[in-house]
């Protein structure tokens, strides 16, 4: 099928949620490279939004899918036990602050679990504590529960009266708003340590380490989104490390499955203590397929140090734009190979990635008219010299 013709199917029989996509069907990938029908190439600067932590036709993932098909076994349900959700378990606990772990179908499925995990806590404990804290600009998910936490107006605006209550949000990086807004109501705060869809707009370190202690204080727990910022794409296995930070529970999706669809939720033991059978459950997530992938994905960027591979490229990439001369870049932020270029007003940037588009590359926008960059984390120097030396073509033209 021709574009054209992809594009009539989806407009008659999809649901319009995506609106006119961008000009493009990608059939086969390589590397940092997609092909689309027509066979012309295009460098990848966004990973299937920061979810292709290994590009494409990686054949440590490509073996595993393969193994695990040829195996016959993609699904048996958690009635049974199942070796490689097992094994990631243990991995995830081993080389992060948590003791307990559970997987879901995606990040959204992961927030709504942390928050409910939260709750279950104190209603465990015969607290009545249900209210959840996130920021504004935050995206947590599209389920009502993440819809409710996500601070965005037009998310929330279609769906009022939110569901559940008692989600609020409060500005980003302000302290004093934080606690204006705690009561002993409060459960849980979730926060993303660094802001992905909301602009790419990291934590300040005094302000995440002050919420840390705040929770301390008041019995709060913590819940960090890392479902963009981890595994890796920030410089650090995951983003919170850098800040000297830990949370009560995390959550996790996005690079997890390098392209395979998969969640997950990491839990200290004070938390997960308080969990009893029953409490939560999911036919579909952890199954025997999805952690086969997740599993060599993980093993491989662990033993290979994928962090600081993001960190070098990362730092490499945030320089190399900064040093492009155009009055359109207002500001250049990140952390490793997660970066945001701020545009100018007059220079809108989901106009930049359609041109780019054009010019054979694939960024990503964030809101606050950001340029998004989240590339495999296996770009090489030459792909990235490519793309900003494009755009500074493009800036200036």
């Amino acid at each position: 099928m021709n574009l054209s013709e992809i594009k009539s199917l989806d407009s008659q029989y999809f649901l319009q949620v995506f609106g006119e996509r961008m000009p493009a069907c990608f059939v086969r990938g390589e590397g940092c490279t997609l092909y689309d029908q027509d066979g012309k190439a295009y460098t990848d600067l966004f990973a299937g939004i920061a979810v292709n932590a290994l590009g494409y036709h990686h054949p440590v993932i490509t073996d595993a899918i393969l193994a695990q098909a040829n195996a016959g076994v993609l699904h048996t349900s958690n009635i049974f036990y199942v070796e490689p959700q097992a094994e990631l378990a243990a991995l995830l606990c081993r080389h992060t602050f948590a003791d307990r772990v559970f997987f879901a179908n995606s990040g959204a499925e992961a927030n709504e679990g942390a928050m409910k995990l939260a709750c279950k806590y104190f209603y465990a404990q015969g607290v009545n504590r249900y209210k959840i804290v996130s920021a504004n600009h935050s995206f947590h998910g599209r389920t009502l529960a993440t819809v409710a936490a996500t601070g965005h107006d037009y998310y929330q605006a279609p769906y009022r009266p939110l569901l559940p209550k008692g989600i609020t949000q409060v500005p980003y990086n302000d302290l004093d708003a934080l606690k204006a807004a705690i009561d002993d109501e409060t459960a849980a705060i979730l926060l993303e340590p660094m802001q992905g869809e909301g602009g790419v707009t990291p934590a300040k370190a005094e302000y995440l380490q002050a919420v840390r202690a705040l929770c301390d204080e008041t019995g709060i727990l913590l819940i960090l989104d890392e479902v963009q910022t981890g595994v890796c794409r920030t410089g650090s296995l995951y983003c919170h490390e850098q800040y000297g930070v830990t949370p009560d529970i995390m959550t996790s999706a996005k690079g997890l499955g390098c392209g395979f669809p998969i969640g997950a939720i990491l839990a200290s033991e004070k938390v997960a203590s308080k969990i009893a059978k029953g409490d939560h459950g999911s036919t579909f997530g952890g199954n025997t397929f999805a952690c086969a992938v997740s599993l060599a994905a993980m093993r491989y960027m662990i033993d290979h140090d994928f962090s600081a591979v993001a960190k070098e490229k990362g730092a490499y990439l945030m320089d190399a734009v900064r040093k492009i001369k155009s009055n359109h870049i207002a500001e250049v932020r990140g952390m490793g190979l997660l970066i945001g270029i701020q545009l100018t007003d007059d220079c809108l940037a989901g106009d930049v990635m359609r041109r780019m588009l054009a010019r054979g590359f694939v960024p990503g926008t964030a809101s606050g008219n950001v340029i998004r960059l989240a590339p495999p984390l296996i770009i090489s120097y030459e792909e990235m010299d490519a793309f900003v030396a494009a755009l500074a073509e493009e800036l200036a033209e």
